[in-house]
């Protein structure tokens, strides 16, 4: 909530209102929302403040501040002119259903405050400001200065409603503006407020065992994490007795440290995720919290959330599930590759730490193995990408590598899906959680991917349902070798996973009820569900009661934030790869068909891998094999334009 917001809930003299706000102030006097008790102006009972977030069918929530308050629904009809994120006063409306729902009367906050926009001129050699996101010409101003005298391709953030110019971002010729205009074009952010460092440096920075007698004391069994190379903050840690088949999967309890309110949980609820850039994360949480006392670091004592596991030992299946605090001591940090190595090769080192937990950790691979091959029975292994860019000190591309799933990668993997399925079946799933959804895809939409795979002669005669449908696809794709680039279409046909609070099981991964457990340092979402179980250990009525009532637009927003959190570092890998393709204006790529049509693209095939160039020529069929030359490159929007230069027979690719 915004100060004025505050001060409008709590009440205020008028002389306390900044100047900014007087008129909004005055609107709301004359309109009758303010009400005037001991000397003081606050909102009637009939009006709230609040900020407003909109679910994808149009319908808005105005956010209460106050556990004794439900959100109110906004109908698209009663939202007036407000966006999405703005801050707003609402008037409470009969509604349908009986549900608390309201209609937007001011909106005294705009979520949107600014632009970017950079110097240009044209080919004629006219100045004009444009608009960075759109390419299109606005009207920026700075008093004081003539914006003629900034070299051209400067970037400025710009005041949306006096059109100001509020910084200087830099400019286009210099890669390090791109990390500022990724961020602030989908409102990610660096550094905290002084109050969130404040409150994250009032936390203990050790764990002293005796402070906390109710814990379960787990230090003696042999915890490890495994995790990226560069990891700075460590979310899980794993421990399974061989003897008993009982997987522990120890999370870091940031709850304990972050109670609701609190600057810190006021923040990371605004953030909703880290954002990770290639050279840096964005965290959710303070580092003073993310990467010391709620990381669950090697060999120091750290509070931890516990799924506790019981397998059976031939199916595998669950069959106890159990959670609980505790406190674990982590013996050892391993890291992916290291694992991996261990798994192929051996461990030939005299770790008596290592051999330790190497005892328990190389079955528990070989286990991992069978809960992934029976999970695909029900679910999909979709064979998707991930590009890491590797830049240098001036943040210029260097290379690409393709991400691929390793044994490492699958182990970690399922022993999280477990407990993320543990937790998840703690709840009805009627809006009593916040459970991580994928709806099953339309058989409408399924059927229009295979017609547009027919150009290329990938059919199927018989199928029942989407299900059976996507594996028949996948199969003839296999046949043909375009697992990838078919498994990549397939993605795009399918609904997108998000957070709801009634469950209708996650269609993607073949689960009947799942969430998200295992990362509260990185999501909010997590930290909600572990906010939701300690309420049933505890049998806090009240606090779920609280929790509840407003998981509905909770789930919508952590929702839109992950969407935000994904386009930002969309933007900056393709602002990365723009700029890599300006010094290969000329130059000759071979290149294959993504999309085909009017708006047919090209996936760049080379060292540098993942670009995608939009097509000028002849027409080309999907998949394709072409040989293109990169024409010209908008570097403020990221686009990369290439022309058709020929096709390239099957001959001479297998040369």
């Amino acid at each position: 909530m915004s100060a004025f917001a505050v001060q409008l809930t709590k009440g205020c003299l008028p002389s306390d209102i900044e100047p900014e706000d007087k008129h909004a102030f005055e609107e709301l006097q004359r309109i009758g929302a303010l009400e005037e008790v001991n000397g003081l102006w606050r909102l009637n009972s009939l009006y709230r403040a609040g900020r407003l977030y909109l679910s994808q069918d149009g319908r808005g929530y105005v956010e209460s501040e106050f556990k004794e308050q439900k959100d109110l629904l906004i109908e698209p009809d009663h939202l007036g002119d407000a966006k999405n994120g703005d801050v707003v006063v609402a008037k409470r409306i009969i509604a349908r259903r009986g549900r608390a729902a309201g209609k937007v009367v001011a909106v005294i906050q705009k979520a949107h405050l600014f632009t970017i926009a950079y110097t240009h001129r044209d080919t004629q050699g006219n100045f004009m400001t444009l608009d960075l996101r759109t390419g299109e010409p606005t009207h920026v101003k700075m008093p004081g200065m003539d914006l003629k005298a900034f070299k051209t391709g400067t970037v400025f953030k710009v005041d949306i409603d006096t059109e100001e110019v509020l910084e200087v971002f830099g400019h286009l010729d210099d890669p390090m503006v791109d990390e500022k205009i990724s961020l602030a074009l989908f409102n990610r952010h660096d550094a905290f407020p002084k109050e969130c460092v404040d409150e994250a440096l009032q936390i203990e920075s050790d764990v002293i065992r005796s402070e906390h007698p109710d814990r379960i004391d787990l230090t003696h069994l042999d915890f490890c994490t495994i995790d990226p190379v560069t990891a700075k903050d460590f979310d899980d840690a794993i421990y399974f007795d061989l003897e008993k088949y009982v997987l522990y999967v120890a999370i870091a309890d940031v709850s304990h440290y972050v109670p609701y309110f609190c600057e810190i949980d006021k923040e990371a609820k605004k953030r909703g995720f880290t954002t990770y850039l290639p050279h840096k994360s964005f965290p959710m949480l303070p580092r003073e919290l993310s990467e010391n006392i709620c990381s669950l670091k090697p060999k120091v004592d750290r509070l931890a959330f516990v799924s506790k596991i019981t397998l059976e030992r031939d199916s595998l299946k669950p069959l106890k599930e159990e959670f609980f605090e505790a406190i674990i001591h982590s013996k050892h940090r391993f890291n992916y590759d290291t694992v991996d190595a261990i798994l192929q090769h051996g461990f030939g080192g005299d770790d008596t730490t290592v051999s330790r937990i190497l005892h328990w950790l190389l079955p528990l691979q070989k286990i991992t193995q069978r809960l992934r091959k029976a999970r695909l029975k029900h679910g999909f292994d979709f064979r998707s990408e991930e590009i890491k860019l590797t830049l240098d000190a001036q943040q210029q591309l260097l290379s690409t590598q393709i991400e691929t799933g390793t044994p490492s990668h699958s182990l970690i993997e399922e022993c999280m899906l477990l407990a993320n399925q543990a937790a998840a079946k703690r709840f009805n799933g009627d809006g009593d959680s916040i459970f991580r959804i994928h709806e099953p895809p339309q058989l409408s939409k399924m059927e229009a991917l295979l017609t547009e795979l027919s150009a290329i002669g990938l059919y199927v005669e018989e199928y029942e349902d989407s299900p059976s449908l996507i594996r028949a696809i996948q199969a003839e794709a296999k046949k043909m070798g375009l697992e990838a680039e078919v498994d990549a279409m397939i993605i795009k046909s399918l609904r997108q996973a998000s957070y709801a609070s009634h469950n209708v099981g996650h269609f993607g991964l073949g689960f009947s009820h799942y969430s998200h457990f295992t990362s509260p340092i990185r999501r909010y979402a997590d930290l909600i569900l572990h906010r939701l179980i300690k309420t049933q250990l505890r049998d806090d009525k009240e606090e779920a009661e609280y929790l509840l009532r407003n998981i509905d637009p909770l789930c919508v927003r952590v929702s839109e934030l992950e969407r935000e959190a994904t386009k930002c570092e969309w933007d900056f890998r393709d602002r990365k790869f723009a700029r890599w393709a300006e010094k290969q204006k000329g130059m000759f790529f071979e290149a294959e068909v993504i999309e085909a049509g009017e708006s047919a693209k090209a996936k760049l095939l080379g060292e540098i891998e993942g670009v995608v160039v939009h097509l000028r020529g002849d027409q080309v069929m999907l998949f394709d094999k072409i040989r293109v030359m990169i024409t010209e490159v908008n570097i403020p929007q990221a686009v990369i334009m290439a022309e058709l230069v020929n096709k390239i027979g099957k001959e001479e690719t297998e040369l």
